[in-house]
């Protein structure tokens, strides 16, 4: 029999709520969170389920459908919108088939703690926990399909007009959730080369003096903002 899962440090006790019409996903993906050390402490087939658990249970982690009963448009999303009202401790996933640009931006704004997949190009079961990690830590990730139509969705009095184009690139993997290092071994450059970039984002933003992570996240505001 084949070893299963080594489990994260990171995720055991982590306590996560699922939101999904689709029983065979939601269960499958509570089984996979389970072999993984995560605590699967709710399930929820609609938005009111939804905020119902996460009222009682307080979860570390809540992933979210956006289309949800009774009328399958953005029930999700606006379930994550109160939760991040109601319940700021709670870090949110929006996993999802569809992409909404427009009715996530609040959302996605918020910077910290939050991320947004699409259920398609979730391909590699590690770096998905990795992401669920990251997330809970304070950190944020975007699909990089929800980047490209941000992108191209950009308006005129564009504020990142001031940047270079590889400083946009370095920016949008920023977006994605990704570290100094990962942003390396993405563009094939080095830690050091991607610092620079970093610090003339940062300055040609005008982005206000404080601690790094912090102008990294307003930076990633910025960049949302504008598309």
């Amino acid at each position: 029999m084949a070893p299963g899962p080594v489990q994260s440090s990171r995720a055991q006790g982590t306590r996560v709520v699922l939101a999904d019409d689709e029983v065979l996903f939601r269960e499958g993906l509570a089984s996979l969170l389970e072999r993984f050390g995560f605590l699967v402490v709710g399930q929820a087939e609609s938005a009111a389920e939804l905020m119902e658990l996460v009222r009682t249970e307080r979860p570390d982690l809540a992933i979210v459908d956006i289309r949800m009963p009774p009328k399958h448009s953005i029930e999700g999303l606006e379930a994550a919108r109160s939760i991040r009202t109601e319940v700021p401790e709670t870090a949110i996933l929006v996993l999802s088939a569809h992409i909404e640009v427009e009715h996530a931006m609040d959302l996605l704004a918020s910077g910290q703690r939050t991320g947004y997949l699409l259920k398609s190009r979730v391909t590699d079961v590690d770096e998905f926990v990795d992401t669920l990690d990251r997330i809970c830590r304070g950190g944020s990730a975007v699909d990089p399909a929800l980047v490209q139509e941000l992108v191209a969705a950009r308006r005129a009095g564009d504020p990142l007009d001031a940047l270079s184009p590889r400083e946009r690139e370095v920016l949008a993997l920023m977006a994605e959730g990704r570290s100094n290092s990962g942003i390396a071994q993405r563009l094939w450059v080095t830690e050091g080369t991607v610092e620079k970039h970093v610090r003339s984002i940062l300055s040609k933003l005008r982005l206000p003096e404080s601690d790094e992570d912090h102008r990294r996240v307003l930076a990633v505001v910025t960049f949302l903002e504008a598309h």
